[in-house]
């Protein structure tokens, strides 16, 4: 079949298209002939490497993938060949404390498709049959893979981990990114007010369309006085950031006393230096969040099907084009996902 994949880690032009070996699904698994397949930060993090997580080499990326049941192993019963579906990225055992308790990405076997198993960058792939989501026609394969990993890490992070409730004040960075657009939508569906960043007024334009309430260029006013002047001074109840670096560390100043900030990645930085007085003197809280439950990625996409929330799509590549599609995601032009069809 063919993949885009990446012998060694390094930079975009490590991409290649090939011939690779098609996969068979084993006991237990389904075998999904891949439609679409969307971007994230991670595939280029993954690409760059450094970081002390095994994956299989070479390696095929790629964690947000829609396609049809084309084979089903032994002991599934449950798809008929032919079936739509979206697979959830998130694979654990489903055995130990931590998945029989509904917290699926705290299993200390979690694993993510497209990172330490191969992923979407494919014709096809195999996955575990409790993580086979069927879907309907009601969107496009290219909205289905729009939607899993960027919606179900903002749930968890604004509702399980951050603990957003009705009329609350959320301030959420990068209002263009997947998980930007899905937090908002996610928020606002919720009863809360919606502040946003962005780097572009066109961007803060399309936030506006989504329900953000209030929108902050950051390169031209400082989010935390805007942040603060919004709230008449008292700041969000809670910052949902993704960002890191000096973000990380600003964000916590925009927030209200007794605040709370989740955060689930580091794209600006995994290092930051901040004064740990205000964390007892303000009564701040910090909330680490990494994806999201099978239950939780359930039901983001039947909050799709009942049209509540949408994937918003920026551009869509041939397969072949994989290194044009990584570096539009890395040259931040991208407002909403970045999708492969296959």
């Amino acid at each position: 079949m063919k993949a885009v994949v990446f012998h060694e880690h390094g930079e975009v032009d490590r991409l290649q298209c090939a011939e690779v070996k098609e996969p068979k699904a084993g006991a237990g698994e389904v075998k999904i002939k891949v439609e679409a397949c969307a971007l994230n930060h991670l595939d280029i993090w993954v690409r760059l490497g450094g970081r002390p997580i095994p994956i299989p080499m070479p390696h095929i990326s790629g964690s947000d993938i829609a396609g049809t049941v084309v084979e089903t192993g032994r002991g599934v019963k449950e798809f008929a060949v032919g079936t739509r579906a979206a697979l959830a990225p998130g694979l654990s055992c489903g055995q130990c404390e931590y998945c029989l308790s509904d917290n699926d990405s705290a299993c200390a076997d979690f694993k993510l498709m497209g990172f330490q198993v191969q992923g979407g960058y494919a014709e096809y792939v195999v996955a575990p049959a409790r993580n086979v989501i069927p879907v309907s026609e009601k969107l496009s394969f290219e909205e289905w893979a729009s939607l899993p990993l960027v919606f179900v890490t903002s749930w968890h992070m604004l509702f399980t981990r951050g603990h957003l409730r009705c009329g609350e004040t959320v301030l959420i960075q990068a209002a263009g990114s997947g998980l930007g657009i899905a937090a908002i939508q996610l928020a606002k569906l919720a009863g809360a007010r919606v502040i946003t960043t962005a780097g572009s007024d066109a961007k803060l334009k399309r936030a506006q369309k989504l329900g953000a309430d209030e929108v902050i260029n950051y390169k031209e006013k400082d989010f935390v006085e805007e942040t603060m002047r919004l709230t008449h001074g008292r700041g969000a109840d809670l910052v949902f950031e993704h960002i890191g670096g000096e973000t990380f560390t600003r964000s916590l100043d925009a927030l209200r006393r007794a605040g709370r900030l989740c955060i689930c990645g580091v794209t600006a930085g995994m290092e930051a230096q901040i004064n740990l007085l205000p964390f007892f003197a303000k009564q701040l809280s910090v909330h680490g969040s990494y994806m999201g439950s099978l239950t939780e990625q359930k039901k983001v996409l039947q909050l799709a099907e009942e049209g509540k929330i949408k994937p918003v799509i920026d551009k869509i590549f041939p397969l072949q084009e994989a290194q044009a599609a990584q570096q539009r995601m890395l040259d931040r032009k991208n407002f909403g996902k970045i999708v492969l069809k296959i």
